[in-house]
């Protein structure tokens, strides 16, 4: 059973101090490996209060109101991504597993074939460094246990194989491919994990503004896994109660920014720990506008 460590309180305090349900942080540590009544106790603590008298608040969070006090509630307009049970892009027959609406997730297979796995696993393994991720405060990127992979990024399109992932996702997603991120490949071993947090800039961290310089905001990412995990290491979105589980070719995509600019604080997610085996992910970040 993990411990309530330091890294932990710091977690707790943080995802306090933006708006989280107390039910969405117990949800994600008893998925991390807590006993219920313990992660309960660590988040009534932190948050000064009850943990059952945050059933509303996570009734209208559910329902698609704005977990973070003082905004709006968040409106969910088309998502850009095609309709249907199947998207043929580049002549693949991508399947569609699983559709959701608050938040707008969808789950797909045979995005990427075995082959195309095992080549970005083959190109990532050398490169490999731990993961960083962005300091609130500055915008600088920093080290944190929260995040326990490691990983390696490509330049978007740097050669002919992985422009044709790039453009593929791209097509998925329905957004510019020069709106995106360079791919993100990412390793977990086995208790290898990633607590849950947003993929957008918060608004209210002044280190969000040195992100947003080239491209502005986040709106959507594609989780791609690149093998099968023997246990664990689903995508987990505690706000929603959905669990997203890690199968080689298939993907996760997700969009937390509307028409409007606002961002939706039922993206929550989380990277649950590997019980068994490896995990092998690739990320992808779609941005407001082009990046160079």
């Amino acid at each position: 059973m993990p411990l309530l460590d330091a890294a932990w309180r710091e977690w707790l305090n943080f995802n306090v101090g933006r708006g989280c349900t107390p039910q969405s942080m117990v949800d994600a540590m008893v998925q991390a490996g807590f006993d219920r009544d313990g992660a309960e106790s660590a988040v009534r603590a932190a948050a000064g209060g009850s943990v059952a008298g945050s059933a509303a608040t996570a009734g209208a969070s559910a329902g698609g109101a704005a977990a973070v006090p003082g905004t709006a509630a968040y409106v969910y307009d088309p998502a850009p991504v095609a309709a249907g049970n199947t998207i043929h892009i580049q002549g693949r027959a991508v399947r569609v597993l699983m559709r959701c609406e608050r938040p707008q997730i969808i789950a797909v297979a045979d995005l990427v074939s075995p082959e195309e796995c095992a080549e970005l696993i083959r190109r990532a393994q050398h490169r490999l460094q731990r993961s960083t991720t962005i300091d609130p405060r500055t915008g600088q990127e920093f080290v944190i246990q929260d995040r326990t992979s490691r990983g390696t990024a490509f330049l978007r399109g740097e050669d002919a194989f992985v422009d044709a992932i790039d453009q593929r996702i791209a097509a998925l997603m329905n957004w510019p491919v020069e709106n995106g991120e360079g791919l993100q490949v990412l390793h977990y071993g086995v208790g290898g994990e990633y607590r849950p947090h947003y993929d957008y800039f918060p608004p209210e961290q002044p280190g969000s503004a040195v992100q947003m310089v080239h491209g502005g905001q986040r709106v959507a990412t594609l989780v791609l896994y690149l093998n099968d995990v023997a246990e664990g290491g689903e995508t987990l979105f505690p706000e929603a109660g959905i669990s997203v589980s890690a199968r080689a070719g298939g993907a996760v995509y997700f969009r937390y920014m509307n028409g409007r600019r606002q961002l939706d604080p039922l993206t929550l997610h989380a990277g649950a720990p590997v019980r068994s085996g490896e995990k092998w992910i690739m990320t992808k970040w779609m941005r407001e506008r082009a990046r160079p």
